[in-house]
Formats: C-alpha cells, structure tokens, sequence
C-alpha cells in the first residue's frame, strides 16, 4: 500500500481532521498508550506509545523512540509524524519535556539541557528493555534533535540509526537578540536573572511554521498558553547556545548511521550548523538532504512536501532495519 501521511486529514482546528484523538487511532488502526514516569527530580514525566494494532511483537520492523522540539509536545501535531511511522510497521515512542505539553514544569523553561537528556534516557531505555529483539532507532526535531546527539555520544554503539529533522547545532540570527545582549548582558542575565525574557527574540511558533493555517492550528493545542507564544527565558537561551557549542566540538565523535534533513531556508537553526555537523561526524553510513524553500518543523509545510519527505525518512529507517535483523540471523546462525 502506498505511503500516505496522516497530515492530508487534519484541519484548521484539529490534527485528526472532524475525529477525536481516539476515533483517529482506530481508523489508523493504531494501538496507543499513555503514562507518567517519574524522572530523577521527581517531575512526572507524560510519555506515550504507538504501534499497528495488527502487528505482532515479532511482526514490529524495529523501534522508533521520538524528541519533539522546543515549545512542542509528542502530542497534537509532532503526533501524526509518530503515527505515519508506525502506520509503516513501527514501534515508536516519545515523552514530553519538562515545561512542555502534558508533563511538569515551568513552561518553556530549561535550565539543565543535560537533565532533559537524562530524562529521555530513562524513558528510552525502559521502553528498549521491554523491545529488545527490535533494531532501535532516534529520531529529534530541532532540540530534540540536539538532544537526541546527546543521547548517541553517550550511549555508543546502542542505536541502530539516528534521523534529525531541523537539529539546534546553530541557532539562527533571526533568533538571537542584538549585541550587546548576547555577548555580555545574556551570561549575566543567566546567573542572576535565569527567567528573564528575551523581547528582542523572534518567537519559534512564528518562524517555525510556513504554512499559516498550520501555524494556527499549533497555536490551538490544549497545552498550548492563552496567547500561543512562549518567548525564550535567559537560561534557557543560554543553554541552547552551550549545547550547540558542545556537539559542534564533539560531532567528531558520532558513529551512528545518520540522516539528517533541514529547511534550506529555516529560520531558527542554522542550515550550515547542520552541514558542518554532519560532514565532522565519522559515521560511515550518512545521508543529509538539504530541502528547498522548506522552513523548520518539515510538518508545516504544504502536505505533498510533508508526504515526499517522510516517504525518505522511512524508506531510510526500513533499509537499515533490514540490515540490522539480517545480521542478527547471521550471527546466530554461526
């Protein structure tokens, strides 16, 4: 059957179109579940799950655990990608992040990038435990996608693939506030006034998205805030800015088999950060597509280019997937 991504059914008010959530799982023929962890701050922590209702365990091609981005949610929009995938034959998973969607939190407030990777470690890991017969894949957008590099150079040779949609290794100037703020007032600000808002910065909900109606039906999702804008705190700022500083140092290091894909005209992370990441990493089986005229989040765009790029995404992670039980076969056969 042809690849056909669920966006084509929503609407300008809803992801499921004129269905409920639960009315749009079945007509998908998708089994969804949904829970709270406690993470190591004692937050509760939303996660969710996806798979064909009609696949068995041993019938699953492999596992695809999900990070959406900044002032997203696994919900709402980022939810009909998760659903294509396992429409395709996956299991996939995802959490929300502290400060977003269902889990606690001061909304859009990061503080410690490296708790929300520790954090997605802990969901990941347990859900991996559960599936362990299963090639095991990442897949982030934006700071999910930052994240998700975190998560490949601390656990080595544990995933199966990694696939990053508009990854944070560079933060645009569209983004960032004017000097002096960045280079002295910000540090500072940081320390002493982590929840001070940034004005001058343009807000990801306006720059993300291109298509407008898109564009609104974000701004219409139950976690969102009364007026759809969550403008980026010092801190938060500050730590967006020390990861891509991390990774674009140790991007040298990453070996997992990588596809990376990006809006040529994003406005909120750097095309060329994600070309200079990309090119350092010593993964010998990487791809990278460079889409035209497309913006940040891929889903916001017209839904025939939404359609043409995650017809690439899983026809990537199915060839991969195939490598990885073939070699599993071979080795027990030995």
């Amino acid at each position: 059957m042809a690849f056909s991504h669920p966006i084509h059914e929503a609407n300008k008010n809803s992801p499921y179109g004129d269905l409920t959530r639960e009315e749009f799982h079945k007509k998908h023929q998708i089994l969804h579940k949904q829970s709270f962890m406690f993470n190591k701050k004692n937050m509760k922590i939303f996660t969710q799950s996806w798979q064909p209702a009609d696949y068995s365990t041993s019938e699953l091609k492999g596992l695809v655990a999900m990070i959406h981005g900044y002032c997203s949610e696994s919900s709402w929009l980022f939810e009909l990608n998760a659903i294509a995938i396992a429409k395709s034959g996956y299991f996939v998973c995802a959490l929300d992040l502290p400060g977003h969607g269902y889990s606690e939190g001061s909304r859009g407030f990061i503080s410690d990038l490296l708790s929300l990777v520790s954090d997605s470690i802990q969901f990941f890991d347990s859900v991996r435990k559960e599936h362990s017969g299963l090639p095991a894949f990442l897949y982030g957008e934006s700071l999910g996608g930052a994240i998700a590099v975190f998560i490949c150079l601390r656990q080595k040779n544990e995933w199966n693939g990694l696939i990053l949609s508009g990854p944070m290794f560079g933060i645009s100037r569209n983004m960032l506030p004017m000097w002096p703020t960045e280079k002295i007032i910000l540090p500072v600000a940081s320390s002493f006034a982590p929840s001070w808002q940034i004005n001058s910065t343009r807000l990801f909900a306006v720059e993300s998205i291109k298509e407008g109606w898109k564009k609104r039906l974000v701004g219409k999702g139950p976690n969102r805030p009364t007026n759809s804008m969550i403008p980026l705190q010092a801190i938060t700022l500050r730590e967006f800015m020390k990861a891509c500083s991390f990774i674009q140092r140790r991007c040298h290091q990453l070996e997992v088999p990588l596809l990376v894909l990006h809006g040529e005209d994003d406005r909120v992370c750097e095309p060329q950060a994600a070309k200079f990441v990309f090119q350092s990493a010593a993964s010998k089986d990487k791809s990278m597509k460079i889409c035209p005229g497309m913006w940040h989040q891929l889903i916001g765009e017209p839904n025939p280019s939404v359609e043409q790029v995650f017809e690439m995404i899983i026809s990537w992670i199915e060839v991969r997937a195939k490598m990885v039980k073939m070699n599993h076969i071979t080795h027990s056969s030995l």
